[in-house]
């Protein structure tokens, strides 16, 4: 490296490097990747896609292969709008920003809200990703627990540029926020002016219930006439369709809309064309509610398989709650001083990916958790990754007795 060169960004110290292990780890024979928030190729509705994007080339050239507007296409914005209007919240397409995947909405809102020391409320554990999309702008964090006993809106939201909650299935705990706490996070965010992002990747992957309203929805109560509120909502299809369109929406007042389409246009310009008008005819043909059956089924079907092995090997080891939708399963080691950074390094040895705590914590003090992901492998491979895991934690044990 040349001396004389400008030095890299002082963020770029602070990153990880665990999003670039697992999705690494797919590609290497043999492993076994429970490390990712990965969906399953085999549900990806392949055809229908392949006749989506055929008849938008040919149908609608200029529109897929040019420049669109910042904001997104017209027709696809409403079409978000009319997806989540309800009675007692109306939306038009001044409501609605088309972003390229989830992470750019994250990204948007970061550069539009953030200053160097500004205070976020994360819902913790928080998802690395949103982590990793802030850290350039250095911000500082209070944790916020949703749903425990001593938990007030109020307090966790004060003073705070945003909050941040994954109501649906949390990455990385797959906790489900309950009603009544949604209900305290809006009146407090109501109350106090402070924005609400709503993360919601998994609001569809609800395997033993009916969906609870979203903070949107209840914000909208609250509000007279178009939504003009706090929360800033945050869709995409990577978990309800496919990853690789690219394409996510946030919804909220349409200040915040104009705010974060002056940020987009420095960031991408525009999302793709192509894969907008694919979305378009993807939401208007019911194809997501199509799929969504086996997606289901798929994955209720794994998290049984990867929950019961882990009752069979790890119970003595860990602690956990099933959940009850999402991707994601959040294993506590019963021994505080067992640190799951150093666990990975014995599971990549054995042969499975896993995903430490300490990345999810922005203080870095949370070292003695998991987060194992059951949607992309199918039950005998997550069956044969927990006998790994458990293998590696006992020899890891093993090791530490042995010093």
């Amino acid at each position: 490296m040349n001396p004389n060169r400008p030095a890299f960004a002082d963020w770029l110290g602070h990153t990880n490097d665990i999003t670039r292990l697992f999705l690494a780890a797919s590609q290497t024979p043999g492993m076994i990747n429970l490390a990712g928030g990965l969906p399953e190729p085999s549900v990806y509705p392949v055809d229908e896609l392949a006749e989506f994007a055929a008849i938008a080339l040919r149908d609608h050239p200029l529109e897929a292969l040019n420049y669109s507007a910042i904001e997104g296409l017209p027709a696809l914005r409403d079409t978000v709008a009319a997806r989540y209007n309800r009675t007692g919240l109306s939306l038009t397409r001044d409501n609605v920003l088309i972003t390229t995947g989830g992470m750019q909405g994250l990204d948007l809102v970061g550069k539009a809200l953030l200053n160097e020391n500004d205070l976020i409320a994360a819902q913790s554990p928080a998802y690395l990703g949103a982590l990793d999309a802030w850290r350039p702008r250095q911000p500082r964090y209070r944790s916020m627990f949703p749903g425990h006993s001593e938990f007030d809106a109020h307090n966790a939201l004060a003073d705070a540029q945003f909050a941040y909650t994954v109501p649906n299935f949390s990455n990385p705990t797959g906790k489900l926020i309950d009603i009544a706490t949604r209900r305290q996070l809006v009146n407090a965010a109501h109350d106090l002016g402070t924005w609400l992002v709503e993360d919601d990747p998994y609001g569809s992957l609800y395997y033993d219930s009916e969906p609870l309203d979203s903070m949107l929805y209840l914000s909208g109560q609250e509000c007279s006439g178009h939504y003009d509120g706090p929360v800033i909502y945050m869709g995409t299809l990577s978990k309800e369709a496919v990853p690789g369109l690219r394409i996510g929406w946030i919804i909220a007042s349409p200040e915040m809309i104009k705010t974060l389409t002056i940020v987009k246009q420095g960031a991408d310009m525009c999302s793709s064309g192509l894969s907008q008008l694919m979305t378009l005819q993807a939401l208007q043909s019911g194809l997501l509610e199509k799929i969504l059956p086996n997606m289901l089924n798929t994955y209720r079907e794994r998290r049984e398989a990867l929950c019961s092995t882990m009752e069979e090997q790890l119970q003595h080891l860990f602690d956990w709650e099933k959940p009850v939708g999402g991707m994601f399963v959040w294993a506590t080691s019963r021994n505080p001083e067992l640190d799951t950074s150093l666990l990975l390094n014995e599971a990549l040895k054995v042969g499975v990916c896993v995903s430490p705590s300490v990345v999810f914590d922005p203080d870095g003090n949370n070292t003695s958790a998991l987060r194992l992901n059951f949607t992309l492998n199918p039950p005998d491979k997550l069956v044969e990754g927990i006998h790994r895991l458990a293998k590696a934690t006992q020899l890891l044990c093993r090791h530490k007795e042995a010093r």
